[in-house]
């Protein structure tokens, strides 16, 4: 069998549901499978308030991601196992949340001066449930119109980083990220290395997590050995997953595409919600 432990529901920017990424999963015969959202919890919360938690045919292990402050590289931190109701967490939900409006319309306005027929309702029908309003909804809605091909074609050209159409948003660090997953009762884990371009700058914060994302659709043989050998100096957990967005992401189209072997998934479930 196969895991997973890196997706996204459409509670954040993720095109499918969580009924639809558990059916999924039991279908293609995962084992464990972890929700991991973008600044949110609601989608977890769904699972567990409607009776989808847990499961006799997939063993589901709650999670979150933040992005962390860093003027020059993304740096995303995801947490596992956390207690989905603890108060700082939500504090820093809300904050980030509210950031993130913010510079949803600072990013409309902008392509709307680049001279893009673009409206924030056209997003906002896009993103539905999702408090979690990000660029990939901005991407999509983009792709929709037709002002380019795919939504890796939008980030490259105007919504990445030091692109024209991006605007910055408040982050919290990695040392508050860290602080609040473990108050929380969750392991913190640094995601997509690979991504950061900043070797040393990815040492700096394998000092402060539990776990290292070593398993990852663009990590190359040679970085799957580069990190199993930081994982192991370091003293962290081994972490992996497909980043699941859903059809038309930056990263896998389907869930099963990517998948990381079960006896490294094994050590993050833990019984509880």
């Amino acid at each position: 069998m196969a895991s997973d432990l890196h997706t996204h529901t459409n509670f954040s920017d993720g095109s499918l549901s969580p009924e639809e990424i558990l059916d999924k999963a039991k279908t293609i015969g995962l084992k464990y499978l972890a929700i991991t959202d973008h600044d949110t919890v609601d989608g977890v919360k769904y699972i567990y308030e409607n009776g989808l938690y847990p499961d006799k045919n997939l063993k589901i292990i709650f999670g979150i991601e933040f992005s962390a402050l860093n003027p020059n590289h993304d740096i995303h931190i995801v947490g596992y196992n956390i207690d989905i109701y603890d108060g700082a967490l939500s504090d820093m939900i809300n904050e980030v949340l509210d950031a993130r409006w913010v510079r949803f319309s600072k990013i409309i306005k902008n392509l709307q001066e680049k001279k893009y027929n673009i409206r924030e309702a056209e997003v906002l029908q896009i993103s539905g449930s999702s408090r979690s309003i990000g660029r990939a909804h901005i991407a999509r809605a983009l792709v929709k119109k037709g002002a380019f091909q795919n939504v890796r074609d939008v980030f490259e050209k105007m919504l990445g980083k030091g692109k024209p159409a991006y605007a910055p948003r408040y982050f919290p660090t990695v040392d508050e990220i860290v602080d609040v997953i473990r108050q929380a009762g969750g392991q913190a884990m640094l995601a997509h290395p690979g991504l950061i371009g900043d070797d040393n700058l990815v040492e700096e914060v394998c000092r402060k997590v539990d776990a290292l994302e070593v398993y990852y659709p663009n990590h190359s043989p040679i970085d799957i050995q580069k990190y199993l050998s930081l994982a192991k100096r370091f003293n962290l957990m081994i972490g992996g997953g497909s980043d699941f967005h859903g059809t038309g992401s930056r990263h896998v189209d389907k869930l099963g595409e990517y998948t990381i072997p079960d006896e490294v998934a094994e050590k993050f479930f833990r019984n509880t919600p």
